[in-house]
């Protein structure tokens, strides 16, 4: 990739948006590991991402798109290509009567919040899911019984070849940390979720004791990309990985968290590959003992 000719043209049909060279990718994603992106620009509207992706894909030149980056651990090789991030020229919220608006750049939670806010039930669960609403939907994130496929009713999104195509309703094919939009390779740039209207002082308590569930059960303080297997049918994977021994295992600074073992966190001073080698060695400890193999919930991104 030529970095130069790629910048120029970004900075051509796209001037108005930032554009970033050698990003450390650490600072930008929720596990706080990664070398650097090449190129990073921040789109400023629907339009430039759609001038952008085209681009990329004229030139040959690899891409990403992402939010927030807390599903995602960039290898300490980092990325060699451009990373569109959807952030914060893109995260508008707007309410109307019982239905929410989003753009996929927005938070989960400041979504959750302007829900109570207005009075609006449902999404209680993602008050305290540190992601974008974008990458919610695409992973259909959830927690407590919640998920993001009981609201979702309809999604702008971006296909690979730079068009905007809608889905409604049944069409985001929801299942467990599954949507369309990943089979499909969309990105959500739009969300439009229904809610119901409710009691300002009971949506607020169901938050209050959800997010005093997280603090108690989950390890908040230290980096972390959430949950980093997705539960096995008929199981959950923080038992199977406590059931082996793992509680407390360490790999450099990386960490089977000693309070809820579905976390893997960074100590301080983990490097991506000590925590991609510690959840590789939690997956073959744990198909050893259980012949259970952990998929993973987060994405491995980078390297050359």
């Amino acid at each position: 990739m030529n970095k130069v000719d790629i910048y120029n043209d970004l900075e051509t049909i796209c001037g108005s948006c930032t554009i970033l060279k050698d990003v450390p990718m650490k600072e930008h994603t929720t596990m706080k590991v990664g070398g650097n992106a090449d190129l990073m620009i921040i789109p400023e509207s629907f339009s430039c991402i759609q001038k952008i992706v085209k681009l990329l894909q004229s030139t040959n030149t690899p891409y990403m798109i992402m939010g927030n980056g807390s599903n995602l651990i960039f290898r300490d090789e980092g990325y060699n290509g451009v990373i569109v991030k959807i952030g914060k020229p893109l995260s508008d919220i707007e309410v109307h009567d019982d239905i929410i608006v989003a753009m996929a750049g927005a938070s989960l939670a400041q979504v959750a919040n302007t829900a109570l806010e207005h009075s609006l039930t449902g999404l209680e669960f993602a008050s305290g899911i540190p992601g974008s609403v974008g990458g919610a939907v695409y992973m259909n994130a959830g927690a407590y019984d919640g998920e993001m496929g009981q609201v979702v009713i309809e999604t702008l999104c971006l296909d690979s070849r730079g068009n905007m195509i809608t889905l409604k309703g049944d069409e985001h094919n929801f299942s467990y940390r599954h949507s369309r939009i990943q089979d499909d390779n969309l990105t959500c740039l739009q969300v439009i979720m229904k809610l119901k209207k409710g009691e300002k002082s009971k949506i607020q308590s169901k938050m209050n004791e959800l997010n005093a569930k997280r603090r108690e059960k989950q390890p908040l303080n230290y980096p972390s990309a959430g949950s980093i297997f997705k539960r096995p049918p008929g199981s959950f994977a923080g038992m199977l990985v406590d059931n082996c021994g793992l509680r407390g295992a360490r790999i450099g600074g990386a960490q089977v968290s000693d309070k809820h073992c579905g976390f893997i966190v960074n100590t301080g001073n983990a490097t991506a590959s000590d925590i991609i080698s510690l959840i590789q060695y939690v997956q073959d400890t744990v198909y050893k003992n259980s012949g259970i193999w952990l998929e993973l919930e987060v994405k491995i991104v980078g390297g050359y």
